[in-house]
C-alpha cells in the first residue's frame, strides 16, 4: 500500500530527528570536554523525542499496529526517509558542528513555521521542537564562530567542514507533490518560504567566524526517497542490533 502523503511527511521528519540524534549520541565518551559532551547528549536528546512524538503520530496515521520502536528499528536503509546531511558521519568537531548549524538554521524556522499547521498534532510537535532548535542553532553557532575565527588549525577544519558539507543543503528544501498538496491544505511548511531565515542566519553566523559559504556546482540529494550515501547502514546496524537480537523485549 502507497504510504499516504502525511505518512511520508511525518516520516522524513521523524528520521532526520533520530538519525541525527543517533549521531551525536556518539560522541559519548569522545567529546572535546566533559561540559561538551553533556551538551551533545542533551542535544541528541531533544531530537530522539522529537523522533519519538514523530513516529508515534505516523503509527496512528498509518494504522497497522506499529509502534515508535518497530519505526526506529525494524526498518533497512531504503525505508528511511531522511535527507542526506543528518547521515553524513561526525568526522572531527568542527564537521559535527557545521552539520548542527546547518540543520538548526534549517529546523528552528521550520518548526516555528509548522507549529501554525492545520494539523494539531505536528502544531503542537513544532511548538516544541522549535524551542530546542533555537536552542541547538545558537549551540551550534557559537561553535561554528568560536572556531572559525580562533587559531589557523581549527578556521582550516571549519572551513573543510563547509566545503564537504554545503552540497546537502539543498535537500533541505525540496518538495514533491505530496508535500505540496499538504502545504495547499495547511499542513506542511512551504520551505521557500523558511530559506530567507535559514540564509540570513547562516549568513551572519558565517561572517563572525570569518568563513564563508562555498559556492556548489552539484547538490546531492536523493535521502527522502530512500536513496542513501553509504554511511547510513553501518550506522543503522549499530543503533538497531540489540532490538533485532532481542524481539519484542521490554526494557
Amino acid at each position: 500500500m502507497t504510504p499516504t502523503p502525511l505518512l511520508t511527511y511525518t516520516l522524513r521528519l521523524a528520521d532526520n530527528a533520530l538519525v541525527l540524534g543517533h549521531r551525536l549520541s556518539e560522541w559519548t565518551a569522545h567529546a572535546p570536554t566533559l561540559e561538551e559532551e553533556i551538551a551533545l547528549a542533551n542535544l541528541a536528546l531533544d531530537l530522539v523525542g522529537q523522533a519519538r512524538m514523530l513516529y508515534d503520530y505516523a503509527a496512528k496515521i498509518e494504522g497497522k499496529g506499529r509502534r515508535e520502536d518497530d519505526f526506529a528499528f525494524l526498518r533497512d536503509d531504503r525505508a528511511f526517509l531522511n535527507v542526506l546531511l543528518v547521515e553524513q558521519p561526525n568526522g572531527d568537531f568542527a564537521a559535527t558542528m557545521v552539520r548542527q548549524l546547518f540543520f538548526a538554521a534549517y529546523a528552528q524556522p521550520f518548526y516555528a513555521a509548522l507549529a501554525g499547521s492545520k494539523d494539531e498534532t505536528l502544531a503542537a510537535i513544532g511548538a516544541k521542537a522549535e524551542k530546542e532548535m533555537a536552542y541547538h542553532l545558537r549551540h551550534a553557532g557559537e561553535w561554528v564562530i568560536r572556531l572559525g575565527d580562533g587559531t589557523e588549525e581549527s578556521h582550516a577544519r571549519a572551513k573543510a567542514a563547509l566545503d564537504d558539507l554545503v552540497i546537502y543543503i539543498d535537500e533541505l528544501f525540496e518538495v514533491d507533490a505530496g508535500d505540496r498538496a499538504l502545504i495547499e491544505a495547511g499542513i506542511a511548511v512551504d520551505p521557500a518560504k523558511i530559506r530567507p531565515a535559514f540564509d540570513k542566519a547562516l549568513g551572519e553566523i558565517l561572517d563572525e567566524a570569518t568563513l564563508a559559504l562555498p559556492k556548489v556546482s552539484h547538490a546531492h540529494r536523493g535521502g527522502r526517497e530512500g536513496l542513501h550515501s553509504e554511511h547510513l547502514g553501518p550506522m543503522l546496524a549499530e543503533m538497531q542490533v540489540l532490538h533485532r537480537a532481542h524481539p519484542g523485549a521490554e526494557w
